[in-house]
C-alpha cells in the first residue's frame, strides 16, 4: 500500500472567509469535493515548505507566517487505497477574491465562514475545518 504525506493551507482572509477549492471529476482524491488546497510533499521538502509551493502553484497567493493546525492520518474514504499523512498548516491573508489564479481544479473560492461547512468537503477538510472554526 502506497503510503506519502500531504500539506494543506487553511488560508483566511480579512474577513474570515476561507480560501477553498473544488476539484473536477478527474482528480484521484475526492472528485467534485471542496478543500483546502495543497498537495504531495516533494523529496527532500518540509511540510511547511510543500504548503507554501502547493499554494503558490494552485493559487498565485503567497502566505505569511503559517502555524502548524493539525497533523494525522487521513480519514478512511471508500476507494482509496492510500496511508496518507496530512499536514495542516493555517494563515492569513490580505489577498481578495480577485488576487487568485486557479492553477488547479474547477474552482478556488473565498468561502464566508459561515457558508463552509455547507459545502460537500473532501474528508481532510471535513476533519480540520471544525477545528479552525472552534478555535477561531
Amino acid at each position: 500500500m502506497a503510503s506519502y504525506d500531504v500539506a494543506l493551507v487553511l488560508l483566511v482572509d480579512p474577513s474570515g472567509a476561507i480560501l477553498l477549492q473544488h476539484s473536477d471529476e478527474h482528480t484521484s482524491a475526492s472528485p467534485n469535493q471542496w478543500s483546502l488546497p495543497g498537495g504531495h510533499l516533494e523529496p527532500g521538502e518540509t511540510p511547511e515548505e510543500a504548503a507554501r509551493r502547493e499554494l503558490l502553484e494552485e493559487t498565485g497567493l503567497t502566505a505569511g507566517k503559517l502555524h502548524l493546525l493539525w497533523t494525522g492520518p487521513r480519514p478512511y474514504e471508500e476507494g482509496f487505497p492510500h496511508t496518507v499523512t496530512v499536514h495542516v498548516f493555517r494563515g492569513t491573508t490580505d489577498a481578495r477574491q480577485k488576487d487568485v489564479v486557479l492553477g488547479e481544479g474547477g474552482a478556488m473560492v473565498f468561502v464566508p465562514r459561515h457558508e463552509a461547512l455547507d459545502r460537500e468537503l473532501a474528508v481532510s477538510t471535513a476533519l480540520v475545518l471544525p477545528l479552525h472554526l472552534d478555535a477561531a
